[in-house]
């Protein structure tokens, strides 16, 4: 009975497409609802894919948001299962090591690796897993064993698996991408939705031109230019944090974001701004 029950389960999530599609049309394999997790569960909504990601952990939520921020990481798979769950298995017994099974029933359940990410760095688009442990974790024989599995796994595959630990996550990076994140798109926030493309986009270089030359500290100017053109007080600074997340102002993301601080003009990607569409 319990194998026909674990069997109809994996064969549902697979015909809900659970583990399949790219991009927007990705469904992880796990939910929130799915797993008990030690950490906060998180639900974020992509750039790069523009759907909801699923993550179990603070420290699988951190590196989301590196990958995020990354010039090089085009699209963002987390909770990818190793299917077919009897090629694990196989792969278990060949290294003498028990199969993760169901505490419930004890029945083999499906693997799955935290982030399986795809890279174009000018050079043709690839594949890489990645595996997010807290170092700790790595000192457990039973741990290390599971990894074994999932780096054989991967290994066939001819695709590159790695850990990540706490100590590769920049924490700073991580809080001051967080902070940026959604205000990605500036069509998000009441002061901008109903605005026309070409004013969105003149606003921006203006601000821009008194950022960059003037010693005021960020604040006091965004605070000033919400007054000259008439928007309601904190728009400007949405605005800024919108360059900021677009990468059209550069500040040292391993430093925490201080509007108390001045901009200067070599922080400021012009050119890029020109890539920035509101129509």
């Amino acid at each position: 009975m319990s194998k026909r029950t674990r069997t109809s389960k994996i064969d549902k999530w697979i015909k809900e497409g659970r583990g399949s599609g790219i991009g927007a049309d990705y469904k992880p394999w796990l939910n929130i609802q799915d797993v008990s997790s030690l950490g906060r569960s998180t639900r974020l909504k992509g750039i790069k894919t523009g759907r909801q990601h699923e993550f179990l952990s603070d420290l699988e939520r951190n590196y989301f948001y590196l990958t995020e921020y990354s010039d090089f990481v085009v699209d963002i798979r987390e909770q990818f299962p190793l299917l077919p769950l009897e090629e694990t298995i196989i792969i278990a017994d060949e290294l003498g090591i028990k199969h993760p099974t169901d505490p419930k029933n004890g029945e083999p359940i499906v693997m799955t690796t935290d982030f399986l990410l795809t890279l174009d760095k000018g050079q043709g688009v690839f594949e890489v897993a990645r595996t997010i442990k807290m170092k700790d974790e790595l000192l457990k024989e039973r741990v290390l064993e599971k990894f074994e599995i999932e780096r054989e796994y991967w290994q066939r595959r001819d695709i590159d698996w790695g850990i990540v630990t706490e100590e590769d996550i920049p924490k700073t990076m991580a809080r001051n991408i967080s902070y940026i994140h959604d205000y990605y798109d500036i069509r998000d926030f009441d002061s901008f939705s109903e605005m026309i493309g070409q004013h969105i986009e003149d606003l921006a270089m203006a601000l821009l031109q008194q950022l960059i030359h003037t010693k005021e500290n960020i604040r006091t100017v965004t605070s000033t230019f919400d007054k000259e053109v008439h928007l309601p007080l904190g728009s400007s600074l949405t605005l800024f944090y919108h360059l900021l997340a677009q990468k059209v102002i550069k500040v040292n993301m391993l430093e925490p974001i201080n509007i108390e601080q001045s901009i200067y003009l070599d922080s400021i990607n012009e050119v890029k701004l020109e890539q920035v569409r509101y129509g």
